[in-house]
């Protein structure tokens, strides 16, 4: 039912004992999307000779950081860049990237920065050398690291673009604009859901109303895509779709069952409740009606469902 995303992710994250001290993080939401997900491993550090354990590295300078390693003097800014090069090279088409966070070099956003190499306070944050390098190379890829993936809305998006990216690949290697379309399609109130225009603009290329070859029909809906994708979905745009997608279900609903879903959806709407709400209210009258336009909806069944455990507490780092 779903294609299988690429994810590339640090091997430090519960997959090999590769970190400065020898050790290897616990990261359960990471190893739980093992058997949906085609991992792809990487440490970097071990990847331009260093061994494990090991002095640890560090950035230093603020304008533009060097990766020392304080305890041999050596500088690894070159040897990091060189590997980075390399990867990106060899790198099959990926979906994504699961990365260790405040690490030297993979952290994506958080990784402390220092003035010196000497013993003092960090100075300011900012992505690791091979983090910072997959955010500027693939800017339109969704990128987390293990910390933030513990915040339920935040893992429900990535998981969202993973998956839907991965299907759009699938998509592309059929080398037919029939299986665009029908992308198109399955992904139609989910685009509406981030924008009306998005979804107008990305139906126009799927139309393919000059004729265009196919690959360059596909390279031209791919990027439109993954720029809807980067963007956060706005309320109102989702409690449209969602208020379309209702208009399917409604006849057969009783009064009192229309009235509790608009109720849940002006709450949503207003912020107090999540977008999980009135899917899931809405997924059950799908079920119930058997609606089969709805249920090829990926608004409604983005990803599987056994990815998101029903313990999780909705806590975690939000989006800085």
């Amino acid at each position: 039912m779903f294609a299988r995303p690429r994810v590339v992710v640090s091997r430090c994250l519960g997959f090999t004992h590769c970190r400065y001290d020898g050790s290897m993080i616990s990261a359960p939401e990471v190893r739980a999307l093992e058997e949906e997900v085609e991992f792809h491993t990487v440490c970097p550090e071990m990847e331009i000779g260093l061994p494990s354990p090991r002095p640890p590295l560090r950035l230093v300078g603020e304008r533009e950081p060097r990766l020392l390693q304080p305890a041999t003097g050596r500088d690894l800014t070159d040897p990091m860049g060189e590997f980075v090069s390399q990867l990106f090279l060899s790198l099959p088409p990926v979906d994504g990237f699961v990365l260790k966070n405040r690490s030297p070099s993979c952290g994506i956003a958080d990784a402390k920065v220092y003035s010196s190499t000497e013993k003092g306070t960090a100075s300011a944050r900012r992505a690791g050398l091979f983090g910072g390098a997959v955010r500027e190379r693939f800017p339109d890829l969704p990128t987390e690291d293990e910390g933030r993936l513990t915040n339920r809305s935040l893992r429900e998006a990535f998981l969202t673009s993973i998956f839907a990216l991965a299907s759009l690949r699938e998509a592309e290697v059929s080398g037919r604009v029939r299986e665009l379309v029908a992308f198109h399609a399955r992904y139609k109130l989910l685009l509406m859901a981030l924008g009306q225009a998005r979804l107008g603009e990305l139906g126009r290329i799927a139309a393919n109303p000059d004729r265009l070859p196919v690959s360059e029909v596909f390279r031209r809906y791919q990027e439109a895509f993954r720029a809807a994708l980067t963007r956060p979905l706005r309320r109102p745009s989702g409690a449209n779709a969602l208020l379309h997608a209702f208009g399917y279900v409604s006849d057969g609903l009783s009064a009192g069952e229309r009235a509790y879903f608009l109720e849940t959806l002006a709450e949503y709407r207003a912020g107090h409740v999540p977008l999980s709400a009135p899917v899931g209210v809405l997924r059950a009258w799908i079920v119930r009606f058997d609606v089969p336009y709805l249920a090829e909806q990926r608004l409604f069944f983005p990803f599987p469902s056994s990815l998101l455990s029903p313990a999780d507490s909705g806590q975690g780092r939000e989006p800085s």
